[in-house]
């Protein structure tokens, strides 16, 4: 049964009155068409909303219920419509454009906008449910005066879906049950941006630190600023109590203060032969020699103190920087967490330091003893190449020589004790330096020197690197390593391809 405006609208209709009605110009397909289309993105765009669900969802089975009326007006085919019937349509689509605007609101990313900014959105939808029952009663209407009670049970099924105190009903229970998932969508939204905005806070309270942190290293002076010359014993303060952090055969190195920078001071023990006369003069000699190997990958030296130097038993100081974290020995040996892009960048600062040092002169320079024991790591993980730096002072005052170890000779200088030690031999050691990088352990662990003969000049064998390591860089390594010294790569080279793979890996 039709509503109230749906029958009076109806019987206000004679059949008289159907003969007078004007005839519409258009044909059906061209008001049906775009009323289909229409009626077809909502469908599509009602399954897809984020809000208000069961509203956009009602508002999607009435037009869709709709149809059958506007299909069979097409279906007359080449007849004109009447006035009646034009205006009805034309409404219609009016109607189904604004439906479908407001339903593809609630599909769009800022939807919570909108719902924050709107007023009543329960209202929208009332609103948009009368204009389709206003639509419902136009066409049903006119297609009764048109063709009396052909299409009865096309108007009895529909009449049912929008006669009033069913559609309220549905309406207040679709209304009900968006409202309590706008709650707690809304209440969702607000704990995601305080979560949001307490991680902003907390992001930038750490980017202030940091700020403060490159602040303070660059108000603070320079260490390559610092001559490096005789330092008086006045101008060095130790750490009490005085206790070394590491001690060798000829030597104890205390952490102290110099000018403000933390060094660390290596004392001489034992009886030293040579006069403070001669390593005044060996030091002066090495001084040019030093200033030329500034780099942030270079250890630091400040120079060496002679105390008591006037008295029997003088003390000899070697002063150079600090590194907090020890040797690379150290830090590979110890728990912390090395993941790749960090053991990269290690390998990187490392080859910096090599580089440095092989184009520092015109003649080849070499440091003669590289192993992971003469690498440093300061804060941040920062490698610095050291234990070459006053190699002549330090052997005025050493009382015999330090064997070296077979762990880190070349192929080449194994099989021939006249080889003459070259920055290709020193590359192989850099090789083994990388490969503990790599993997934490200690080159042919275990091996005699025979041992160690057999394998690397006999076999050329290369100790294998971890399976998860990047292939780039793996190959890189063992370039270093080749059996050939022609094949190894320069300082230079390798200094280039490790920089292009630690931007990759920390990419």
């Amino acid at each position: 049964m039709l509503s109230k405006r749906a029958n009076t609208h109806t019987h206000t209709h004679t059949q008289n009155e159907t003969r007078s009605i004007p005839r519409y110009s258009l044909t059906a397909m061209d008001l049906v068409k775009p009323i289909l289309s229409i009626a077809a993105k909502i469908h599509s765009l009602a399954v897809k909303v984020k809000a208000n669900k069961k509203r956009c969802l009602r508002v999607s089975q009435r037009v869709k219920a709709l149809m059958p009326l506007v299909e069979a007006i097409e279906e007359r085919g080449s007849a004109q419509l009447s006035a009646v019937e034009a205006k009805g349509l034309k409404e219609f689509q009016i109607t189904l454009e604004s439906a479908c605007k407001v339903i593809e609101n609630y599909t769009e990313a800022t939807l919570l906008n909108r719902i924050l900014n709107c007023g009543n959105h329960g209202g929208e939808f009332n609103s948009l449910n009368n204009r389709l029952d206003d639509a419902f009663q136009a066409l049903s209407g006119g297609m009764q005066v048109e063709q009396g009670n052909v299409l009865s049970k096309v108007f009895d099924t529909t009449t049912k879906l929008f006669e009033e105190a069913t559609r309220k009903r549905q309406d207040e229970v679709d209304g009900m049950e968006d409202d309590n998932e706008l709650k707690t969508m809304l209440q969702d939204h607000v704990r995601e941006q305080q979560e949001k905005m307490e991680a902003m806070v907390t992001q930038f309270e750490q980017f202030k630190i940091n700020v403060d942190k490159v602040l303070e290293k660059l108000n603070k002076p320079s260490a390559t600023a610092e001559a490096i010359r005789m330092i008086k014993p006045e101008e060095l303060k130790f750490d009490h109590p005085k206790e070394p952090f590491m001690t060798t055969p000829t030597s104890e190195v205390y952490k102290g203060e110099y000018h403000g920078f933390p060094v660390a001071i290596k004392r001489y023990i034992g009886p030293v032969n040579t006069s403070p006369e001669e390593v005044r003069t060996v030091f002066n000699k090495e001084v040019e020699t030093m200033r030329r190997f500034e780099s942030p990958n270079i250890l630091r030296m400040f120079g060496i103190c002679v105390k008591d130097e006037e008295g029997p038993n003088p003390q000899f100081l070697i002063i150079m920087e600090y590194c907090e974290k020890g040797s690379l020995r150290d830090v590979l040996d110890s728990k912390c967490n090395l993941p790749w892009p960090r053991k990269a960048r290690m390998c990187l600062d490392a080859a910096q330091g090599l580089y440095r040092l092989h184009q520092t002169e015109v003649k080849s320079k070499v440091h003669g003893c590289l192993n992971s024991c003469k690498f440093l790591v300061a804060d941040g993980y920062r490698v610095k190449l050291g234990g070459f730096e006053l190699a002549k002072t330090e052997t005025s005052l050493k009382r015999s020589p330090i064997k070296p170890t077979l762990h880190y000779t070349s192929p080449e200088a194994l099989g021939d004790i006249n080889q003459g030690y070259s920055k290709e031999c020193e590359m192989y050691s850099f090789g083994i330096v990388l490969w503990e990088i790599l993997t934490r352990e200690k080159p042919f662990k275990d091996l005699s020197d025979k041992e160690i003969y057999q394998k690397v000049c006999k076999e050329q064998f290369k100790e294998p690197l971890p399976e998860d390591c990047p292939e780039p860089l793996g190959q890189l390594i063992n370039d270093c390593r080749a059996y050939d010294g022609f094949q190894r790569p320069s300082a230079g080279v390798l200094l280039d391809k490790l920089r292009s793979m630690v931007a990759q890996l920390e990419d």
